[in-house]
């Protein structure tokens, strides 16, 4: 399963986002560092469901909601982070750690300017958000940067060896910080650096960065806009974040839950279907004009771009029966799986279990029924049977 790290400094939102699209319980506070230990939960990014290009097939099919598919992902919620965090500064090492499990980081900043740098409350519109989107990233590359200073005297030596290669040794050192071969020989090849023997900081801090953009891809989510001041959101989205209030997606899937409001995640806006009191109606009130004019809250949003956007994945459905679209028991379109962009039949079998990928034989595309090629690059929504040996 996909993990989206939650990132940030304190009081920006974080653990707010994590309630809204996990509903799992996170403390919430006004004070630095209320989440210590990463909190962890299930989350969903979404896309249209195929059930709704066969007739009648969208009703039998009870994995989606009104044609909108719901796709599980992991979602780790860590500790805050506070400048020069890489030296061990505020919960700096165990963030660093926790944040080395995700795949993709959602970078949550207070677009309102109304928490300090160390994430302490100021008066709205007292900070510049724009300084809080770079430290993150420099941090993390400070991170890797250290890992790679401490290993460089190692390094140097393995060098001398016969058998050395620099992005096999360079990916055990980099193991720790969720970094792949991949990642490492991509970032080799996008840099010129000369002999490890040669290195200094510039050179360990050049290989730092490609190495995080790689291993640890960013988007920024600019939270809080319910809240903004004029202009302060808007200057982040031109630098390309994701417009959000955490505070309305919260409340809107509560009202859901509780039969009040008819609202899907990803959705524009909201209908209200239940009695509500004048205060509850005001807040709903509140909520639409805030976010009627961003298309949304931007919640998932945030967490679809990150997903489908920032890490390239489509979503691919297996099916054990080509011609319904169900699996041996008829259940319609019962699962799916976010792979990479340019995945093959083969890599869907591997994902589906390793068991699997084993004894591929061939695949089936469910709405031509023909035979595909095993070199057949998978695009978003596509039904497949796989066919085993």
């Amino acid at each position: 399963m996909i993990t989206v790290g939650l990132a940030g400094k304190p009081n920006a939102g974080k653990s707010t986002f994590f309630r809204a699209v996990t509903r799992a319980e996170a403390e919430v506070g006004n004070y630095p560092f209320t989440t210590i230990d990463a909190n962890r939960g299930v989350a969903a990014v979404r896309t249209d469901c195929p059930c709704d290009e066969v007739d009648g097939l969208d009703g039998y099919c009870g994995n989606c909601r009104e044609g909108r598919r719901y796709v599980p992902v992991e979602v780790i919620d860590v500790a805050g982070l506070v400048p020069d965090a890489h030296e061990g500064r505020g919960l700096g090492n165990r963030f660093l750690d926790e944040l080395r499990q995700a795949d993709v980081i959602l970078h949550v900043v207070d677009a309102s300017g109304g928490t300090d740098e160390e994430g302490e409350p100021v008066e709205v519109g007292a900070h510049d958000p724009q300084e809080d989107v770079e430290f993150l990233e420099h941090e993390m590359e400070m991170w890797i940067a250290g890992v790679l200073r401490d290993n460089l005297n190692g390094l140097v030596r393995r060098s001398k060896t016969p058998e050395f290669e620099l992005d096999e040794a360079l990916a055990e050192i980099l193991t720790g910080v969720g970094a792949s071969e991949t990642d490492v020989q991509h970032a080799l090849r996008r840099v010129e650096l000369p002999p490890v023997g040669d290195w200094g900081d510039e050179e360990i801090e050049v290989l730092a960065r490609e190495v995080r953009g790689l291993s640890k891809p960013t988007l920024v989510v600019a939270n809080k806009l319910d809240v903004a001041p004029d202009g302060f959101v808007d200057a982040l989205v031109e630098d390309g974040a994701v417009p959000a209030s955490a505070e309305s997606e919260l409340a809107l899937r509560r009202a859901d839950e509780s039969g009040v409001v008819d609202y899907a995640p990803g959705d524009g806006s909201f209908k209200v279907t239940g009695d509500i009191s004048d205060e509850q109606g005001a807040g709903l009130e509140s909520i639409r004009n805030t976010v009627d004019g961003y298309g949304g809250t931007g919640v998932q949003k945030a967490l679809d771009t990150a997903v489908y956007g920032t890490l390239n994945r489509i979503t691919v459905y297996p099916v054990g029966n080509e011609n319904g679209w169900t699996d041996g028991s008829g259940n319609v379109l019962p699962d799916a799986f976010l792979l990479r962009d340019g995945a093959t039949p083969r890599d869907l079998a591997y994902a589906i279990h390793s068991d699997i990928g084993d004894a591929y034989h061939h695949a089936v595309d469910g709405r031509t029924k023909q035979r595909m090629s095993d070199e057949t690059e998978l695009e978003e929504g596509d039904v497949v049977k796989v066919v085993t040996a």
